[in-house]
């Protein structure tokens, strides 16, 4: 039987315990069996300066994971995705019995506008927006808002996303955690420096030819 997977892409420079407490929150209020994070080879939308190797990059990622229903992957280096409408695209394909959400903070939500194909991601996958202090008047004035306003859908349903007809979007509060990968940043610049082996991560298996259905990506 497939599952029940919640997706959160980004640069994870570094990965720290908001990542870990936001994916924690979603599983329980999206009924989740995991969580896949999808480390990005290179964001478009972000500068290269100041942007950890890729391998430290998931290194630090996998140790924030640790322990929990959360899996941090290279599947983006793997498919040679940049994008998250080419990345879905694969991903539905390769994986036809999982059913998955796009998981975003607000503050995503608030650029959502600027994503290559963004209507065809809401119109692939249901999102799940999890609420950002200082983010969320933004998100909500947003054009991709905008868009997607008649396609709210109550929190207290938020288990029953798997049966929405798409493009649907749900908004989700919880206690956030204080922790900012740009402070950890500023705090230590040479932060990635810790994970002396994780060029060895760069080595994952090739990605199969489109799959039958007994044969798919593993992350």
């Amino acid at each position: 039987m497939g599952k029940r997977i919640g997706l959160l892409g980004g640069s994870f420079n570094p990965a720290h315990r908001g990542h870990r407490k936001l994916s924690l929150h979603a599983l329980r209020a999206l009924g989740l069996d995991e969580v896949w994070w999808l480390v990005s080879p290179g964001n478009p939308l972000k500068p290269v300066k100041g942007m950890a190797p890729f391998p430290a990059r998931l290194a630090s990622a996998r140790r924030i994971a640790r322990h929990a229903p959360i899996r941090a992957t290279a599947i983006e280096a793997r498919l040679k995705t940049r994008y998250t409408a080419d990345t879905l695209d694969k991903l539905v394909r390769l994986h036809p019995k999982h059913r998955f959400i796009w998981l975003m903070g607000a503050d995503n939500l608030a650029q959502f506008h600027q994503w290559r194909d963004w209507r065809g991601i809401a119109r692939q996958v249901p999102i799940a927006v999890i609420a950002r202090p200082g983010y969320d008047a933004r998100a909500h004035a947003s054009p991709a808002m905008s868009w997607l306003r008649r396609a709210v859908r109550p929190a207290g349903q938020a288990k029953k996303w798997t049966r929405w007809r798409l493009p649907a979007v749900v908004l989700l509060r919880f206690r956030p955690d204080p922790t900012s990968a740009t402070r950890i940043r500023a705090a230590d610049p040479a932060w990635h420096r810790q994970f002396p082996g994780a060029r060895a991560i760069l080595s994952p298996p090739p990605v199969p030819s489109p799959p039958s259905h007994a044969q798919s990506l593993q992350p």
